[in-house]
């Protein structure tokens, strides 16, 4: 049974993911053992799970793609259930609209992502035909949204403790944490010694290259979790076409809307991708008018609502949104961009 208690445990956990139990007890009124108690239950059953990726935007290499599937009929979960196992493919999502499948890529460059798409995605059975926008910017992500269980003194509360001491940039080439992202990619609150046993790196090491790598933005630590705890709200995507001379403006508007999972600029068949959560259907249409009064020349290209989604970030979704296994993201598989490929 999901109370308020864990609406307010994810919450906590959306905004640092690896907040010690001691600094989310003060902000959620109750004691470490029966935060890390109710963690346990919420991760074991599948509702919540916190997990690891790394930021194309600020590592400075790397590409994200967005790519809509066509399939052949009846072959959709046939389909999405193959993709999800692709270390490339970050998520899958069954759905409506002018394709059957939202695929997430990540690529070491535009070559290796052509390679994957050409040879990989499109020898699945079942396709009929592929669509990609590629992501320049990513001005808001996911890891950013909230579900509003908590007030804005919690969030400040939570956000960080006084007197935090800033981290370096990290310098290293990023082939170099990737065993310490796909091993926080699985349990995000993965604990320091433990983290140091997958990797084979000293405790001291993995506590500095973490900081580091959190500091620098190059990797984005995220909590999710099931409907069982979101409330089943619609996910939708919305191609947009912004004017080339408002396009700084309606990216950083819709971005800043608390509707707004995700926001980009791309390039494929619109300039923008704006991710949204919303309750119902009639909240969709409202904020679509509202876009529409606050940039007139604004168009929506197209919509695409989320019926199922089968991957998310990595974690593998039973049909109700649980989650029940993780295939480690890496946009270099088997040595990939090290390889020279």
């Amino acid at each position: 049974m999901i109370d308020e208690l864990d609406l307010a445990l994810v919450d906590a956990l959306r905004v640092d993911p690896r907040a010690p139990w001691s600094r989310l007890a003060g902000p959620l009124g109750v004691d470490p053992a029966t935060l890390s108690r109710r963690w346990a239950r919420l991760e074991a059953d599948g509702d919540a799970w916190v997990t690891c990726y790394p930021s194309a935007d600020r590592i400075g290499r790397g590409l994200t793609a967005l790519v809509e599937v066509e399939c052949r009929s009846g072959r959709v979960s046939e389909v999405a259930h193959a993709l999800a196992g692709h270390p490339q493919i970050a998520s899958v999502e069954i759905v409506t609209g002018s394709a059957d499948l939202l695929l997430t890529v990540a690529a070491a460059d535009p070559a290796a992502l052509a390679g994957h798409l050409l040879e990989q995605i499109c020898a699945v059975p079942g396709i009929r035909r592929t669509r990609t926008a590629l992501v320049e910017r990513t001005l808001r992500e996911g890891s950013r949204w909230s579900g509003g269980a908590l007030d804005a003194e919690q969030r400040r509360a939570i956000a960080e403790p006084p007197g935090t001491v800033r981290n370096p940039r990290a310098t290293r080439q990023i082939e170099e944490d990737l065993a310490l992202m796909q091993a926080l990619g699985g349990d995000g609150r993965m604990p320091y010694a433990e983290l140091a046993g997958r990797t084979g790196l000293p405790t001291s090491t993995v506590r500095r290259r973490l900081a580091e790598l959190r500091d620098s933005g190059r990797m984005v630590l995220r909590c999710d979790a099931s409907p069982r705890v979101t409330g089943s709200p619609l996910a939708v995507l919305l191609w947009l076409e912004a004017p080339a001379g408002r396009l700084e403006e309606a990216a950083r508007w819709l971005a800043g809307l608390p509707q707004a999972r995700m926001c980009a600029v791309t390039v494929g068949q619109a300039n923008l991708a704006l991710y949204l959560i919303v309750h119902r259907l009639p909240e969709l249409r409202r904020l679509e008018e509202e876009l529409t009064r606050r940039i007139p020349d604004l168009r929506v290209r197209d919509r695409l609502v989320t019926l199922r989604t089968v991957k998310l970030v990595g974690r593998l979704l039973t049909a109700d949104g649980r989650a029940h296994g993780y295939v480690p993201i890496d946009p270099w598989p088997n040595g990939g961009e090290r390889d020279g490929r």
